[in-house]
């Protein structure tokens, strides 16, 4: 199986399950406990996945490509040149790339926080305003933020599948589902409970469910094309990988877990008053599962 047809069925899947997810509330009612539990074990598994695969295969990436370059150089103009020189160019390379690793990673993270801090911020603007509109615009903003944070997935699985690496692949469908289709069911919940139409759901359902196979479809084809280019500084596929980990993080720790646990962004609780119930011992143990899950599966996974 080549890569495009990989991509392209993990897309459809992606896509397919999403909807099915979101349409769950409309049908059945669903234990929020269960709900719960999906989501700590999808945010370990964006944790896991992004410190234990993402990040070791875009570092890879971004030293493969220079190093396999400049060998080509160095032995193309002077075949028996010492290899001192080669390690010479690589080392001066390795400087170069070590701030595009950093660099990668903040600007997920960063985009990502951009992405809540204006949602919250638009939220907010409409506070002093009738209890319709605000309701109306936290209904857009919502499946807004959503789309956003699931086009960056689709980042993810889209500069996964340009490794043509099977397992990565795998790997990062698995974590995104396990953390989408919790959220595929939380917002058709949200978007019910603010009395919002039933066909409109739908379609505010399939822009949510469209967004990550569409840009990991689009960040395939745009990476294939970069490498046909043969860009010679900076290997795109790890530079996406890296920015994927950074909205991974984030994701995980700031917007998930502090929600499944309770906790928001609070770090000042009042005295005598209990304001967060924290995760009990089953999450937690599949918070732990998550993050190990994919160190787990990619040993053996070599290059």
């Amino acid at each position: 199986m080549d890569d495009f047809t990989s991509i392209s069925l993990l897309s459809l899947a992606m896509l397919v399950g999403c909807y099915v997810s979101g349409t769950i509330p409309l049908a059945v009612n669903f234990s929020e406990e269960k709900l719960k539990l999906v989501t700590v074990l999808g945010a370990g598994l964006l944790c896991g996945t992004a410190l234990a695969v993402i990040i070791p295969e875009g570092v890879h990436a971004l030293y493969e490509e220079v190093l396999e370059g400049e060998t080509q150089s160095v032995a193309s103009s002077n075949p028996r040149a010492d290899k001192v020189v080669v390690l010479g160019e690589h080392s001066h390379s390795h400087e170069h790339l070590h701030a595009y690793i950093g660099v990668s990673l903040v600007l997920g993270f960063v985009f990502m926080l951009l992405v809540d801090q204006i949602g919250s911020a638009h939220v907010h603007s409409s506070a002093d305003d009738p209890e319709s509109a605000r309701v109306a615009s936290s209904k857009i903003t919502t499946t807004l933020g959503l789309v956003v944070h699931a086009a960056a997935d689709g980042v993810a699985l889209g500069a996964a599948a340009s490794t043509s690496q099977t397992s990565v692949q795998l790997i990062v469908f698995v974590a995104i589902m396990l953390h989408k289709a919790p959220a595929a069911f939380g917002l058709v919940s949200f978007l019910m409970h603010a009395g919002l139409e039933r066909n409109r759901i739908r379609k505010h359902l399939l822009a949510f469910a469209l967004a990550a196979p569409v840009l990991a479809m689009v960040t395939f084809v745009g990476l294939s094309q970069s490498s046909k280019e043969a860009l010679s500084n900076v290997n795109a596929t790890g530079v996406a990988m890296l920015f994927s980990a950074g909205t991974f993080l984030y994701v995980a720790t700031v917007h998930v877990l502090p929600e499944v646990g309770g906790t928001g962004h609070s770090h000042s609780p009042t005295p005598g008053k209990e304001t967060a119930k924290g995760l009990s011992k089953v999450e937690v143990g599949a918070l732990v599962l998550g993050c190990l899950l994919p160190l787990v599966l990619s040993v053996g996974h070599h290059h």
